[in-house]
């Protein structure tokens, strides 16, 4: 297991935070959300794409 540092840490939870916004507001604007945004949830994007909105 790797150490991170409290900012590492911290920069990570807000990035994650970022992207959910992002995603939701892609759906919420009936757009496909960015790939980046995806992965950094843990979402494969083919898969998401898959999906009828």
């Amino acid at each position: 297991m790797t150490m991170q540092s409290r900012p590492s840490r911290i920069r990570s939870i807000f990035d994650a935070l970022g992207s959910a916004i992002a995603v939701s507001a892609a759906l919420d604007g009936r757009r496909q959300p960015k790939a980046r945004d995806l992965q950094q949830l843990g979402i494969e994007p083919a898969t998401f794409r898959q999906i009828k909105l």
